[in-house]
């Protein structure tokens, strides 16, 4: 039975490895999948979901403004899906999730959403918050701060490595601009 899945964590957990490992997986056995990723992301090589380690596939962009169901729908029907795989999901809008869980009721087909859960200010994105209400099953990638605990939030920092407090949701970046860390150090940080 299909079902939406989330796998989400703080940053530098290996989303995007897994998700590309996944895709191989289907795609070995002959199995066609349809991969995602935020067009707002252009740390990388557009229309590419890219992973640290080296690996990366091509992929679909989407934005807010995309219609997730009929291009799922439209690929479906001219070459059947296995599954559908969508990185970046915290860029998801609440109507795009529950088009994706659209894709999982009527068309039978599993999604996997990788995504961050919360921003550097400790609050939800739109597309995390979607998918914690809305998934079958939600999977905890882990991680780990710079005291060894399990780091389940991110901070944003300067370019002299200092905490940001304020500034807009989005703001793209990498290991330059964001950092994993525990609630306790989160909390320092904010403070």
């Amino acid at each position: 039975m299909a079902k939406l899945y989330f796998y989400y964590s703080a940053m530098n957990a290996g989303k995007s490895t897994i998700l590309l490992q996944s895709a191989h997986n289907y795609q070995e056995r002959g199995m066609a999948v349809m991969l995602f990723t935020a067009a707002i992301d252009d740390r990388y090589e557009i229309g590419q979901i890219a992973s640290r380690i080296g690996i990366n596939a091509e992929a679909n962009l989407f934005t807010k403004e995309s219609d997730l169901w009929s291009l799922i729908k439209d690929q479906h029907q001219t070459s059947p899906l296995s599954c559908i795989l969508i990185d970046e999901a915290q860029f998801l809008t609440k109507e795009q999730v529950y088009a994706l869980s659209d894709v999982v009721d009527t068309l039978k087909i599993p999604v996997l959403a990788f995504g961050i859960r919360t921003d550097f200010q400790g609050e939800l994105f739109a597309g995390s918050k979607a998918l914690l209400a809305w998934s079958d099953k939600l999977i905890e990638l882990k991680t780990v701060c710079h005291c060894g605990s399990k780091a389940i939030m991110v901070i944003r920092v300067d370019e002299q490595g200092k905490p940001v407090k304020e500034g807009a949701q989005v703001e793209i970046g990498g290991n330059d601009r964001y950092l994993s860390v525990c609630r306790k150090h989160f909390k320092e940080a904010v403070r």
